[in-house]
């Protein structure tokens, strides 16, 4: 009882808040989104390249909005950003229970990326203003494992609600972030973060910051190479599923349980790899990441069946264990304690892969077989080691002087 004590009090209680709203929230979303493409497939037949437009349109204006949104936190302060954001997800969300035409469900799609741009790098800033640096990587690993355990229910309903009533998933879904952002704005009115924001709050104005962002050639390097993770990974939210509905047998079913077992998988593994991922730079973490989400993007070439299916999305998932966790160590590491908020708003910036993956899946998928776009894609990926270890050269270079160590 005292160590599950000791575990708990590791982390400000708004830390718990929001790991337990990230769990019922991309529960919710991952319910709905990673079914879209083949909700537009079926009622709208539209082709996989204004499919892929359409979805893509999310991470897109994310990339746009993530890099303001941090940028305001640091200004104006954490709570203001994330409670305005999360509101206006759930109204996008029921505005998607009466969408009809593409146009629609681009512009609420834009919307959505816009807002969940502002909320995610804003949280995660949070989350570091009040926590130690002796703990922050667990708690962002333990944030990637919350993402995760909503992920391993999501689907599976999902996949339900698409064949049955996709728009009260919508509905669901918008109802669990107005449910979690009036429990937020409750309790950060009870517990007190205005300490943390303020400590670390100083006049950064947008033009300033970017210029900061311009002059840090490591974050760019870093940014660049998670832009092309990012741009293969999205292919599992999006012509994924469309190529498996046309090659196989019941094949939503079967990508509904893949999203499953990756979820899973990362609940179960993310802590265990977490404590081998230690003994690395999170540099080291980030190749090994990289050259496993590699190999599970090529082996899906080859699916015929559940064996194949199984098999790439256990690489694709150890890949993203050692990635992403690790990603947001690094940005931490990177940002002035100031400019926390901005520095993660720029770590949105890597969701035009996001918004670029699903455009260029779908134009290999309609011109060339999926097979050849998986494996172009995995060549992709593989690539984003040379700016990992590009970033790190700068990073070395510019702080080695000072007796610190490189990424």
């Amino acid at each position: 009882m005292n160590k599950l004590k000791q575990y708990i009090n590791q982390f400000h209680p708004i830390v718990w808040v929001l790991l337990v709203g990230t769990i019922l929230s991309r529960g919710s979303s991952f319910m709905t989104l990673p079914f879209l493409s083949i909700y537009l497939s079926r009622h709208m037949d539209l082709s996989p390249v204004i499919i892929g437009i359409t979805v893509g349109m999310s991470p897109l204006m994310g990339a746009i909005g993530g890099f303001i949104g941090g940028n305001l936190s640091d200004r104006f302060g954490r709570k203001k950003v994330m409670l305005v954001s999360l509101f206006a997800i759930s109204i996008v969300y029921y505005g998607f229970t009466i969408g009809k035409s593409q146009g629609w469900f681009i512009l609420l799609n834009a919307l959505n990326g816009l807002c969940n741009s502002f909320f995610e790098p804003t949280s995660q800033a949070l989350m570091g203003d009040l926590t130690g640096k002796k703990n922050r990587m667990k708690a962002y690993s333990l944030r990637y494992t919350a993402i995760n355990i909503g992920a391993s229910v999501g689907p599976l309903l999902g996949a339900y609600l698409a064949i049955t009533s996709a728009k009260l998933s919508f509905a669901l879904t918008g109802s669990v972030y107005l449910l979690y952002a009036f429990i937020l704005l409750f309790l950060m009115g009870k517990l007190d973060v205005g300490k943390a924001e303020q400590s670390n709050k100083k006049s950064v104005t947008m033009i300033d910051a970017f210029r900061i962002m311009k002059t840090d050639k490591a974050l760019l390097f870093l940014v660049l190479g998670i832009i092309l993770i990012s741009l293969g990974y999205s292919q599992m939210n999006s012509n994924l599923p469309q190529f498996m509905q046309m090659t196989l047998p019941n094949g939503v079913f079967i990508f509904s349980v893949l999203l499953t077992i990756n979820a899973l998988l990362v609940v179960i593994l993310q802590m265990p790899l977490s404590h081998i991922a230690e003994k690395w730079t999170p540099m080291q973490s980030m190749v090994v990441g990289a050259l496993l989400m590699a190999a599970g993007l090529f082996c899906f070439g080859f699916i015929n069946g559940w064996a194949t299916a199984i098999l790439s999305i256990v690489f694709l998932t150890l890949g993203e264990i050692f990635i992403f966790p690790s990603n947001s160590m690094l940005i931490d590491q990177l940002a002035p304690e100031h400019l926390r908020g901005t520095y993660f708003g720029a770590g949105q910036f890597s969701k035009i892969g996001n918004f670029l993956g699903p455009i260029i899946g779908g134009y290999l998928l309609s011109h060339f077989q999926g097979p050849i776009m998986f494996w172009v894609i995995s060549l992709i990926v593989f690539a984003s080691i040379l700016f990992f270890k590009l970033g790190n050269g700068i990073y070395v270079k510019t702080r080695v002087a000072s007796g610190e160590k490189g990424i």
